[in-house]
């Protein structure tokens, strides 16, 4: 460790202890196993305070309606945990990363900052870590809390990808999310122990993968094959908090549908991807942070495949794309990656690679007035006509009361309609055919 790393490890040591670091609800199985991996590295990190009427209210008050959906709802959440004054501004911390390019996402972390600083709570931490340098700055725990953060990405996303392919089809409602939450629990309970090594934790994750299989196994459900498919991508903020989407997915499954979701590894990858593409277009193609990259790259990629190795025969048709080169080539004709940036361009080449893997719809989730958003549904017309005319809908969300059944509704009957002409077949788990 050099002079420099042990500056950043003190300054990050002095600012982060005593405090209580909230995790925005970006999905409750990644704050939950974010939340743990902080916990591991010394950190009390929590779920933030699930948003309501009350949150937006208070959010409101410090915003003009220009801003992104998700920073409002975000911001109501966090103003909800120093209304309740349980902790003082020098014990609270939020978690925010932040980013490059054209979204607005970039500047969640100075209104927050301004919005604390005109309430006299200057000494609230707002800790953002950027997707700049592949979220790996975050001071001298980056090592272990990068690598555990990662375990828990992999974790969150395959649980939560197995209570949306189980829930549609279960017999006993409810079931489903106990068992959701029987698996989240314990791939918590391991990541957060400070006591087990790292080279230790690894093996026990894939041992507890393999049991949140059996536990999903084990819920009594009855799988049809004629259930429509809808993807779904869009905003990441968006499609993953069940409040700021107003429970889309439910009201999909509810008309009779089952949802594959974007997982939020996607979004690493793509990182990943562009952050290795910026060194080869600045001439840094043989420089010690491509390697660096390479080899996070590599390494992510290994425990991804081992932590999902006990649910490959669950996962059979549901794989998701790990080699961002090869996911955004056929977008490249509507929304090229080296000239369009962030999630407009994951979204056009989710909804094409979904389109191949046998869905029957496609929907994308983005706050009101949310750039990529408009781009994308500039884009989608095309996309669809060039793909036997899969349905794809934008839902756009601020907030307001909007009769979304209705819509949710006639969408699902386009999908049962593109369903029977379609000839892109979907494969089905082994689960399926019992």
């Amino acid at each position: 460790m050099n002079g420099a790393d042990v500056s950043i490890r003190q300054k990050e040591e002095k600012t982060l202890r005593g405090r209580t670091l909230f995790i925005p609800r970006m999905s409750i199985e990644g704050a939950a196993t974010m939340a743990a991996a902080f916990r591991a590295v010394g950190v009390n990190g929590q779920i933030a305070p699930e948003s309501d009427a009350h949150s937006l209210e208070l959010a409101r008050h410090y915003t003009i309606g220009e801003e992104c959906y998700p920073e409002i709802v975000t911001l109501g959440s966090f103003l909800k945990v120093l209304e309740n004054g349980d902790l003082e501004p020098e014990e609270t911390a939020f978690l925010m990363p932040t980013a490059g390019g054209p979204c607005r996402f970039g500047q969640y972390k100075q209104l927050y900052e301004q919005i604390l600083s005109e309430r006299g709570l200057e000494n609230v931490l707002v800790l953002s870590p950027t997707s700049a340098d592949g979220y790996a700055g975050m001071g001298g725990n980056a090592g272990d809390l990068t690598r555990l953060g990662w375990w828990g990405i992999v974790c969150a996303d395959a649980i939560r990808k197995l209570l949306l392919q189980t829930r549609p089809y279960e017999i006993q409602p409810g079931s489903s999310e106990q068992a959701h939450q029987e698996s989240l629990d314990l791939v918590c309970n391991i990541l957060e122990q400070p006591k087990l090594k790292l080279k230790d934790k690894l093996p026990a994750l894939v041992n507890a993968m393999t049991t949140v299989a059996k536990i999903f196994s084990a819920v009594p459900a009855e799988y049809r094959r004629d259930k429509p498919l809808i993807g779904m991508v869009g905003e990441i903020y968006c499609r993953l908090d069940e409040f700021a989407n107003a429970n889309i997915i439910r009201r999909i499954e509810k008309f009779g549908g089952e949802v594959w979701l974007s997982a939020i590894s996607e979004w690493v990858f793509y990182t990943n991807f562009m952050q290795r593409n910026e060194l080869k277009w600045h001439g840094n193609s043989f420089s010690k942070s491509m390697l660096l990259a390479q080899v996070r790259e590599k390494f992510q990629q290994k425990d991804e495949r081992k932590l999902l190795a006990p649910l490959r025969h669950r996962f059979k048709g549901y794989e998701d794309p790990h080699h961002i080169g090869e996911f955004v080539k056929p977008a490249e004709k509507y929304l090229p990656y080296y000239g369009a940036l962030g999630e407009m361009v994951l979204n056009v080449s989710g909804a094409i690679y979904l389109y191949g893997k046998g869905a029957d719809g496609i929907v994308d989730i983005s706050p009101f007035t949310c750039m990529n958003g408009i781009v994308c549904e500039a884009v989608y017309p095309k996309v669809s006509k060039e793909h036997e005319n899969i349905p794809i809908r934008n839902f756009y969300f601020d907030g307001s009361e909007v009769d979304y059944d209705r819509d949710v509704e006639i969408f699902l009957e386009l999908a049962t309609s593109y369903q029977k002409r379609k000839s892109k077949p979907r494969v089905f788990p082994n689960h399926f055919y019992r």
